[in-house]
């Protein structure tokens, strides 16, 4: 066989070795380095997983624990509103009541103050009418008396 300036490579014996050496390497490195380092990635995945599931459940806290609180200050405002108007109607109602007692009063003052008006007039005219009779007579008596 005649060759032409190249390498020729015969298999023989010593390539079997190289591919045993060569699974056995992989089989080394398997053992000694891939494995550890994918436990390593599968526990650092574990626990990135782990804490975004602790961040989301953190999330939700918050939000459940905020429409809580929204719900919460709903109903103090308007457990406040009613206590608001309830107070306001109260109020307003005293209001009458205490406006009907002055008028009540105002009322009872103001027949009483024309009993002792239409009293005083009616002294005042029995008094006036007794005077008008005195003078009437003094007076014919004097028309008489020049008269006569």
């Amino acid at each position: 066989m005649a060759s032409s300036g190249g390498i020729t490579v015969l298999p023989d014996w010593s390539v079997g070795i190289q591919i045993i050496n060569f699974i056995l390497l992989i089989f080394v490195l398997n053992l000694v380095l891939y494995k550890p380092i994918r436990n390593m990635l599968i526990q650092r995945k574990n626990k990135i997983e782990g804490l975004e599931q602790n961040i989301q459940n953190s999330h939700d806290d918050v939000k459940e624990k905020e429409s809580a609180w929204n719900t919460g200050l709903r109903e103090a405002r308007s457990k406040g509103l009613k206590q608001k108007e309830s107070l306001i109607l109260e109020a307003q109602e005293q209001e009458k009541q205490i406006v009907d007692q002055i008028n009540q009063k105002a009322q009872a003052d103001l027949s009483q103050i024309r009993r002792k008006i239409e009293q005083d007039i009616d002294g005042v005219r029995t008094s006036l009418q007794d005077e008008i009779d005195g003078f009437a007579d003094a007076i014919s008596q004097k028309i008489l008396g020049r008269a006569a």
